[in-house]
């Protein structure tokens, strides 16, 4: 069965998160997005017991800073388990939604496998507003709640890795 709901998933298989830290990257280009795909992850996180010290919340320009964005927040805060990267890109009439796309997925990986931790893509990457808004609390869910479930689920798994 496709999945349809972005905000769709078993809360019996969400870790608590209680003694987790989770940094979120949010891009502020197409911020009416942004903004609700970062208000489901916190209310995601704090949902499965992140303690609000322990969520750390910075603001890049657009989607390409989120890579840099994610490899400053793990460089300079010891503490962080996983990092959120929150963003979305509208296809326009130039090949620029290609690059931007490409290299902020690109980028994003790099930064997990350098720093060994997980970071996370909520980069919607859709055809027009309008599928944008229907991933941002939409009829379609919120990327920003599949993130942070991502993350809480990823944190616990590299938890259990490492005994």
């Amino acid at each position: 069965m496709k999945k349809t709901n972005l905000s769709d998933y078993d809360p019996s298989l969400v870790p608590n998160g209680k003694d987790f830290s989770i940094g979120i990257v949010v891009a502020e280009w197409n911020k009416e997005i942004t903004d609700a795909l970062a208000n489901g992850a916190l209310d995601t996180l704090r949902q499965y017991d992140v303690a609000e010290k322990n969520i750390h919340l910075i603001h890049v320009p657009g989607s390409y800073e989120l890579t840099s964005g994610a490899d400053m927040m793990l460089r300079n805060i010891d503490s962080l388990d996983a990092v959120i990267c929150i963003g979305c890109v509208i296809q326009g009439e130039t090949r620029h939604f290609d690059f931007i796309c490409e290299a902020v997925s690109q980028g994003l990986t790099n930064v997990a496998l350098k720093h060994e931790k997980p970071v996370i893509f909520s980069l919607l990457t859709t055809n027009d507003m309008q599928q944008a808004l229907d991933r941002a609390g939409g009829k379609h869910g919120n990327k920003g709640v599949e993130g942070a479930v991502t993350a809480l689920k990823m944190v616990k798994l590299q938890k259990d890795l490492k005994k």
